[in-house]
């Protein structure tokens, strides 16, 4: 059910005990000088999780978010109630009323002091996404930099997005196509990309002329404050009224967003199941659904493949956010006779990584933890299957012994091809191995499962790449030739098809899912012909 939208963030008391042995609760992370880009972020420990024009405590259960490196407390956001949603979906709708009548431009102005605001906070909100989702640094600010990019594209958008002019068969007339907002559009992001998916809706919805309403995943409830916070100031500087509002919550908040007539646009970022609880409910009422939903993403290693880019593709496509990623590698199809060769040399690749294993805050670190303990129990389940199916596990399969919710890097071989657990996505990082004939057995094996989201294929032969991007090729909506299928660039339309929902975010022409069409005849004439020449007298 829709219920399941938000899952309740555990409840971690941190305790410590004092010189005389005495158990105390230990300082959240957010009172710990070491983490001082917190307060820099306006975060204190305890944060209201409701904006509707002004800042408030929700109404409903205070959240504890957690650091999944190491178990402890960061801080905690008063969730919002749906009375909150409500405030928050009214002051939207009246944002709107006014925000639809100013000039696009103007309205990329403002998107683009939102992309000012955000490259002076790239480092600390870069950190926040990093220590509260788990991703490394480099991840973590690169993820900032794709809202502050996005907001560079948007600016340019408002002077350049619009309808068409066609010829009309009758004299004197013309045909118009003319692009207008919809109304206020939801925005429901998961635990991965607290912040960029947020970036990528918001940003584009803003310029076309809608308002937002956000509500971030539970577990990153203090980077959907942050980052709320310091787009909603740019929007007061400019005396504004709230045409960004945040609520958030858990699962009552998430139905009755999908549910209220007032959201326009729903656009659902998790998973399959949800998601198509999501659709549903938005076709009931005629709404609009942009969904973005799981992948199980192959990467093919043709015969004629470049070895060492192929590899290092692989690397980080299996093991890159430790395979939380919805582009995330989770299988490889490699040609029958460099699939030994290739197998091993990525173990070996793996076994380093080892050495590399940390808190995503520090500078070393490649490869941090996985976002909770459900995601560490799903890991094991799923490596207990596979092997029960008969597949070896070539390396990994276990967690490491340290705090945090750290798991082993893991290589799966000797399934089928079509075994179910491998046509089940598992947001972890493991990787089941096959070996193909050729490369239409490839493309058919990478085909095979329910989601479409992004593949990839490496070779130097231009044929088999056309094959590759053809009617007869990947079915994914992203499809990658000698480069990783995990990620994208902004300027393409990001998203899938099949069970990975057909939504389309980010570049190309993406802006229009945001947007209404209007066809539109203009009479210049002074006389009043019909189509098609039909006379009604």
């Amino acid at each position: 059910m829709i219920g399941t939208l938000l899952r309740r963030a555990p409840k971690v008391h941190c305790l410590v005990r004092n010189a005389t042995g005495t158990r105390t609760m230990a300082t959240y992370l957010v009172d710990d000088a070491k983490y001082g880009f917190l307060k820099d972020l306006g975060l204190q420990r305890v944060n209201g999780g409701v904006y509707d024009g002004r800042w408030s405590a929700g109404a409903g259960r205070k959240i504890q978010s957690i650091d999944p490196a190491s178990g402890r407390v960061i801080a905690e956001v008063a969730t919002g109630t749906e009375q909150d949603l409500d405030r928050c979906l009214a002051a939207g709708v009246a944002a709107y009323e006014q925000w639809r009548t100013m000039p696009a431009p103007y309205r990329g102005e403002i998107v683009r002091q939102i992309g000012d605001e955000l490259r002076k906070y790239r480092e600390p909100l870069g950190k926040l996404v990093a220590l509260e989702m788990g991703k490394i640094l480099p991840e973590g600010v690169g993820e900032v930099q794709e809202f502050v990019d996005i907001c560079d594209y948007a600016v340019g958008l408002s002077r350049m997005f619009g309808g068409a002019i066609f010829p009309s068969e009758r004299p004197q007339h013309t045909i118009l196509e003319k692009w207008n907002p919809l109304g206020v559009v939801g925005v429901i992001s998961a635990f991965n990309f607290p912040c960029a998916v947020f970036g990528w809706n918001a940003a584009i919805a803003l310029v076309v002329g809608n308002a937002v309403v956000w509500k971030g995943a539970p577990t990153t409830s203090l980077v959907s404050v942050a980052t709320a916070k310091i787009v909603t100031d740019v929007i007061e500087r400019n005396n504004l009224p709230p045409i960004v509002t945040l609520c958030q919550g858990e699962a009552d908040v998430g139905k009755r967003m999908v549910s209220d007539e007032r959201v326009k646009l729903m656009s659902f970022t998790g998973s399959t199941a949800v998601g198509r609880t999501v659709g549903v409910e938005m076709q009931r009422r005629f709404g609009r659904c942009l969904l973005e939903l799981g992948g199980n993403n192959a990467l093919i290693i043709n015969e004629d493949a470049p070895l060492q880019m192929a590899l290092d593709a692989a690397f980080f496509g299996c093991i890159g956010t430790a395979g939380q990623r919805c582009t995330t590698t989770r299988r490889l199809i490699i040609h029958e006779q460099l699939y030994a060769d290739f197998v091993q040399k990525l173990t070996k690749r793996y076994a380093n990584l080892l050495q590399r294993v940390g808190h995503p805050l520090e500078q070393a670190t490649l490869y941090g933890p996985l976002h909770n303990q459900q995601a560490v129990q799903n890991y094991l389940d799923a490596v207990k299957e596979a092997v029960a199916l008969g597949g070896k596990v070539e390396c990994g399969g276990k967690i490491i012994e340290r705090p945090g919710f750290f798991v082993e890097p893991t290589i799966i071989s000797n399934l089928p091809h079509d075994a179910p657990v491998v046509k089940r996505e598992t947001f972890a990082p493991i990787v089941y191995v096959f070996k193909a004939k050729d490369l239409n057995e490839a493309i058919a094996w990478n085909n095979e499962v329910d989601q479409g989201l992004s593949s990839a294929l490496f070779t130097n032969n231009v044929q088999s790449a056309f094959q590759g991007i053809g009617e007869n090729g990947s079915d994914c909506g992203i499809v990658n030739i000698n480069t990783s299928p995990s990620g994208a660039e902004i300027g393409g339309a990001f998203g899938g098809e099949k069970h990975t929902g057909g939504g389309r975010e980010s570049g190309s022409d993406s802006w229009k899912q945001y947007a209404r069409r209007s066809t539109i005849t203009v009479n210049h004439s002074t006389e009043l012909p019909l189509a098609q020449g039909i006379q009604f007298e």
